[in-house]
């Protein structure tokens, strides 16, 4: 098998990097056994890199190590994602409420334009994903709280973990939509706590889809 090139940054982070995405894009699915052996072979690397990969994937909630049988990739139980949910739910309507009431006009008008970007991505599931993901992710970065930031990143890793799920529910991504316009409307307004609640049912009813 013709090995995979690595950059030159830390090893470990490549390969991290590298399983997170096959985990992510279900190449790895959930409660499987992760071979070592197989995966140092592909990636032409010793074993050492990849445990040190495999115990960040730990740290952030995607791989589960258990004694003398090695490493899987995590399953998100229902208690898991309701927590998961929750937090997301408190951490992001917090954001969002500091977002309608600080933000400078152009950063509201970028909010506006990566909510135009999703209104066009409504018939393209991992489009729509990844523009509703960077909406989230760049709203945080205006509410400027970089430990907010720290701990929704690693949040929404786990959520990745069931994210397919959460799209099966036949028309989940037109409620997903409608709850954007409605959260974007707030902002537009300035009107904070009209925001932290339609962030909040925004999170609430995801999580019954992905239930």
């Amino acid at each position: 098998m013709t090995a995979v090139s690595l950059t030159p940054r830390a090893l470990y982070e490549e390969v991290a990097e590298l399983l997170r995405q096959r985990i992510f894009n279900r190449e790895l699915t959930p409660g499987s056994w992760i071979d070592e052996l197989k995966l140092a072979e592909e990636y032409g690397i010793s074993r050492t890199p990849l445990r040190e990969a495999l115990k960040v994937l730990a740290t952030e909630g995607l791989v589960t190590m258990k004694v003398r049988r090695g490493a899987y990739v995590t399953e998100v139980s229902e208690r898991d994602l309701a927590d998961v949910y929750h937090l997301l739910a408190l951490l992001e309507s917090d954001a969002a409420g500091v977002v309608a009431t600080q933000a400078s006009d152009a950063q509201l008008k970028e909010l506006q334009g990566l909510h135009n970007e999703l209104e066009q991505a409504v018939n393209n599931r991992e489009r729509f994903f990844e523009i509703n993901e960077t909406f989230h992710m760049r709203l945080l970065e205006i509410a400027n709280n970089r430990w907010r930031d720290q701990m929704v990143t690693d949040l929404r890793k786990v959520m990745k973990l069931n994210r397919h799920n959460s799209l099966l529910k036949s028309g989940r991504i037109e409620e997903s939509l409608a709850e954007h316009r409605a959260i974007m409307d707030a902002l537009l307004a300035r009107d904070g706590e009209a925001t932290v609640q339609r962030m909040r049912e925004h999170f609430r009813n995801g999580l019954e889809a992905a239930a």
